[in-house]
């Protein structure tokens, strides 16, 4: 996922928000200057982002009187310098959550319980998506079930979409393909040898079809295969089945036999992230945080739905971000007011749709932005067709921790150089991935038993 690429420009406000998170947490007695209200807000996100919430907040502010301190850091140090707050006993007032970080936060108590203030405010739940609330839902057992208890609201969804560079595809006389129906794989790949050339002439291919990366967009592919990374009460790992094996082995033949994906050297030398926003990659994903920096590149693209495997449906996931309130907040209720204002308000989701870094949390806004015949990109209806139709979460969002999840990674390197079948690699890493899962669940169990 590209997120991390656009907010490198936070560096430098996330030391800030390092050096200053112990003076203006909920441990300053939730009063400012002057003894006015005051609570924290820590989140992750760029220039665009933070631009959106200073706005939002502001408006907050105007309401309430309550004025909020920001702490905003870089996506990949959030969750250390939340560790960190947590740690040190001086944890925000509001902040991110995480989904794979929401069990244990509650275990330890980090998060407060907001089910009735969330009932009493007044919000219509119904009207935010349901893959949205349920995230931050936990029953004690399992998470992401509707009748769990509420420890935070989205922030918002990510549906991980397809993008084509139109421009590209006209240029080489491609129909474009349907906003609809997707791909077959063989379509696909055929497409992709299309636009795979050497398009100066200095024998160098500089010009390629796609460029994925296997941890971001393998899911798509073993989903629509028939394949899945464990059982339906996430007690199994599954990792070990034709149906995953041959997404996988997809996966790789992109490079070492279909040749359609620049090389290792190629990519060594410009990621093909870099090689997509330069207008060299035909297909790529696209998600909404992507929007505000695609809408400025140099060629046209618009979303499509996935390539489909075996089962001829197209798949991919949906993520999604909390806010949550801290237990030891001294303002739980003007927390709480600011989680419900930022996920749930119209004119604060305004606010954060028009910078372009999420599609509306609410349902009937949604509809109206999807529909606007001057957006960009134009089939904007496809990031709602994964949320409310064919989206999943992430394997390891509602597990106990991913490190049973994250081991698929750690040595798959031969078989996407071709070195290894992906059939004899997922042989080996399922019993060590079903070790952790074990892990994990017991750690839940012993979690949970505690709280």
């Amino acid at each position: 996922m590209k997120r991390n690429r656009l907010i490198a420009g936070a560096l430098c406000a996330a030391v800030a928000g390092a050096l200053t998170l112990t003076a203006c947490s909920s441990g300053d007695g939730g009063s400012g200057d002057g003894g006015d209200k005051q609570i924290t807000f820590m989140f992750r996100g760029g220039a665009d982002e933070k631009a959106a919430y200073e706005a939002a907040i502001a408006k907050y502010t105007a309401d309430t009187g309550v004025k909020v301190k920001v702490i905003v850091t870089d996506a990949d140090q959030y969750a250390t310098k939340l560790q960190a707050a947590v740690a040190g006993n001086n944890v925000p007032d509001v902040f991110y959550i995480e989904q794979a970080s929401l069990q244990s936060y509650v275990s330890s108590g980090v998060l407060m319980d907001i089910t009735d203030e969330v009932a009493a405010s007044g919000i219509d739940l119904d009207n935010l998506w349901p893959y949205g609330v349920d995230s931050y839902r936990f029953d004690g057992t399992l998470q992401g079930t509707p009748d769990g208890k509420l420890y935070g609201l989205p922030k918002d969804v990510g549906p991980f979409s397809f993008g084509y560079n139109k421009t590209m595809l006209e240029a080489a006389g491609i129909p474009l393909p349907d906003k609809d129906t997707p791909l077959t794989w063989d379509q696909f790949v055929d497409i992709s040898k299309q636009l795979t050339k050497d398009t100066d002439g200095d024998g160098a291919i500089d010009q390629w079809g796609t460029g994925l990366n296997v941890q971001w967009n393998l899911q798509s592919m073993v989903w629509s295969n028939g394949g899945d990374w464990t059982n339906a009460d996430r007690t199994k790992v599954t990792v070990d089945t034709p149906e995953f094996a041959a997404a996988l082995q997809r996966f790789a033949d992109l490079t070492n036999v279909d040749k359609v994906t620049p090389s290792a050297s190629d990519a060594a030398t410009l990621d093909t992230y870099q090689r997509w926003m330069a207008g060299q990659i035909g297909f790529f994903p696209v998600g909404p945080w992507d929007v505000s920096t695609y809408n400025k590149l140099d060629f046209d693209y618009d979303l499509i739905p996935w390539p489909a495997g075996d089962t001829g449906e197209s798949a991919t996931w949906v993520g999604s971000l909390g806010i949550g309130v801290s237990n030891t907040s001294k303002l739980p209720d003007d927390a709480v007011k600011l989680v419900t204002y930022l996920s749930a308000d119209p004119t604060a989701q305004q606010t954060l749709v028009d910078a372009g870094v999420q599609i509306p949390n609410l349902v009937d806004m949604a509809g109206t932005w999807a529909a606007a015949t001057d957006s960009t990109p134009a089939n904007r209806q496809e990031f709602l067709d994964i949320v409310q139709d064919y989206g999943r979460a992430m394997p390891a969002a509602f597990t106990y921790g991913a490190e049973w999840y994250d081991e698929l990674w750690t040595n798959i390197q031969p078989v996407l150089d071709g070195k290894q079948t992906a059939a004899d690699y997922l042989a080996e890493e399922q019993p060590k991935m079903q070790k952790l899962l074990d892990e994990s669940n017991a750690n839940a169990e012993q979690a949970a038993a505690g709280s």
